[in-house]
């Protein structure tokens, strides 16, 4: 009789698949642009800006000083008139050519973004670079219809506005705020974060092969120092995206000047499952709300609420998942979850981490193999978290995700709602009209039902609470860059 040999288990191990660098030449050392040109720094200084996975040097970046922050809004000042007075369509067709430009340089901004952010680069290709182009293609069309979003009435743009982004969305975060506010006719000093400023650079240089005119963009990049000169500089509005500390300080700083300000802040947003949402469906939604871009991101669904009786079930399912994650080289097309921004976030993260072990939670890292050079955090959840945990109050922004359980619909929207912020919020169930419900209940500027972290320009974006007011995308997005009037 024929023996039988046995089959060997298949191993389903991922190659590595690295993008190549070489689709973007970075230069040692760029300028502030200013007026349309790149010039060098006149009262500031040059920082090394750096490669978070790896440590290593990318460019030399010009730091601007007050005076160069004057400079940049004395130029955009100059220009408001000439921009203003341009017809609306054809500044939409600048905003066209623009998002045209970031489609044809895709490749090269994706590989950017990676380097100075650490996120992996399918995130920068497939999410961060084409919702920028479509930010600039969508306030391209809105340009000669703003009437339209100001229901008939009178408008006219704000002037010079001051726009300050943050380091987890640079190129997306600089769209969403550049768009409308040239759509609308006002020009514009961009302060991008220090520890991300290259891929608002390319903007610039993307901004003058559109031959857009020169003053109306303006990039100053620096430290918080930069950010400070242009929130008390001579500009009309100040759009600010970062934490929710800054934010209150920009507000005292702004309060009674009659200058317009929105505000997007920091989140700790809940992720409710219900015992009859499709549970791993949910789980993907639980994966892609907290380790998204390592958890940088303000409405990151750090808070999981999921109920008593499928609690047990969901955490398995989602441990599981979690132990599939790879983490590792941010170019590597395989990868889930990148590097931490910068050494300060890491400390931040383990210093809360281990604030929630202190205070009793059980944690739960995955064992993986991390790099030994750049900053890096393994995925985390923790069980046993009490709702006055530090962990379950305050905003960590890194890969760590707490967990409690409700009984309820009503105590999950208490305990949703029992927050500083109001960001954003999750809901998985298979009812509509409990979905519809609590919906209306959440205290949270978005509410996503059976998914997590989906964006689109024609849509709006902003918080309650301590998340900030205001708000950014769709035609609600452009109200703030604009004076109206009455009918």
């Amino acid at each position: 009789m024929a023996t039988v040999t046995p089959r060997a288990a298949l191993q389903w191990d991922y190659a590595p698949a690295p993008e190549s660098r070489d689709a973007a030449s970075l230069r040692e050392s760029y300028d502030l642009f200013i007026n349309g040109a790149f010039v060098a720094p006149t009262d500031g200084t040059r920082v090394q800006t750096i490669n978070p996975a790896t440590e290593e040097p990318l460019a030399s970046v010009a730091f601007a000083g007050a005076g160069d922050v004057a400079a940049a809004v004395a130029a955009a000042r100059d220009a408001a008139p000439r921009w203003a007075a341009l017809p609306a369509l054809e500044r939409g067709k600048y905003l066209f050519r623009i998002a045209r430009l970031i489609q044809e340089r895709s490749r090269e901004l994706a590989i950017v973004e990676t380097l100075d952010g650490g996120k992996p680069i399918r995130e920068s290709r497939d999410v961060d670079i084409p919702l920028a182009a479509a930010h600039f293609f969508s306030y391209a069309g809105w340009a000669d219809k703003l009437g339209y979003a100001v229901g008939g009435r009178s408008f006219a743009p704000r002037g010079v506005v001051g726009q300050v982004v943050p380091w987890n969305f640079p190129l997306l975060m600089a769209a969403w705020k550049l768009a409308p506010a040239l759509a609308c006719g006002n020009t514009a000093v961009l302060k991008p974060a220090e520890t991300t400023p290259l891929s608002a650079l390319l903007l610039a240089e993307i901004v003058q092969e559109a031959d857009l005119p020169p003053g109306v963009v303006n990039v100053v990049t620096g430290d918080g120092g930069a950010g400070a000169a242009l929130v008390r500089s001579d500009v009309d509005k100040v759009a600010f995206t970062g934490s929710t500390a800054v934010g209150k300080e920009i507000q005292r700083a702004l309060a009674g000047t009659g200058r317009g300000l929105t505000l997007e802040l920091g989140g700790k947003s809940a992720n409710i499952v219900f015992e009859d949402a499709a549970l791993d469906q949910a789980v993907e939604g639980i994966i892609e709300g907290i380790f998204f871009n390592q958890g940088h991101v303000c409405c990151a669904g750090s808070r999981l609420l999921l109920q008593e009786s499928v609690a047990e079930e969901v955490v398995r399912r989602l441990w599981a998942r979690m132990e599939r994650l790879r983490v590792g080289d941010p170019l590597d097309k395989n990868t889930d979850v990148g590097a931490i921004n910068s050494a300060a976030q890491l400390d931040r993260i383990s210093s809360l981490v281990a604030e929630g072990e202190r205070e009793g939670a059980t944690r739960r890292s995955i064992s993986c193999a991390l790099p030994e050079t750049g900053y890096w955090f393994p995925p985390t959840l923790f069980l046993d978290v009490a709702p006055a945990n530090r962990i379950a109050v305050e905003e960590i922004f890194g890969p760590v995700v707490s967990v409690t359980t409700f009984r309820t619909p009503a105590e999950a929207v208490e305990r949703a709602n029992n927050s500083a912020y109001g960001l954003a919020a999750g809901v998985w169930t298979d009812n509509g009209s409990k979905a519809f419900q609590l919906a209306g209940a959440l205290r949270a500027g978005v509410v996503w039902q059976n998914t997590y972290n989906k964006f689109d320009p024609t849509a709006a974006f902003g918080g309650y609470k301590e998340s900030g007011f205001g708000r950014e995308g769709g035609p609600s997005g452009l109200l703030p860059y604009l004076e109206v009037g009455s009918a």
